[in-house]
């Protein structure tokens, strides 16, 4: 078992919730999506919205997906920002 297992185990026991349910690699996929091609702060903001997403019916990997393509869609200036700001 992984430092990462064992987290996910005990974060899972503390909130009544499956360790079975949760898509880890989906999730650290995502993570690092938006962490490289839109904004590293975006990362951990992504991941929760994906919980609410995921709270409230969606199925957890295509939400995910759709949130990566979103992030690999993204448009970057050459300066590395957003043209949104």
């Amino acid at each position: 078992m992984t430092v990462m297992d064992e987290w996910v185990t005990a974060a899972c026991a503390e909130l009544g919730l499956d360790p079975a349910e949760v898509p880890v690699p989906a999730v650290l996929d995502l993570a690092k999506d938006v962490a490289h091609q839109v904004l590293r702060p975006g990362a951990p903001v992504s991941a929760y919205l994906l919980g609410l997403a995921v709270g409230r019916g969606a199925e957890p990997a295509a939400t995910a997906a759709r949130l990566a393509e979103l992030a690999a869609s993204w448009p970057v200036e050459l300066d590395g920002s957003s043209p949104a700001g």
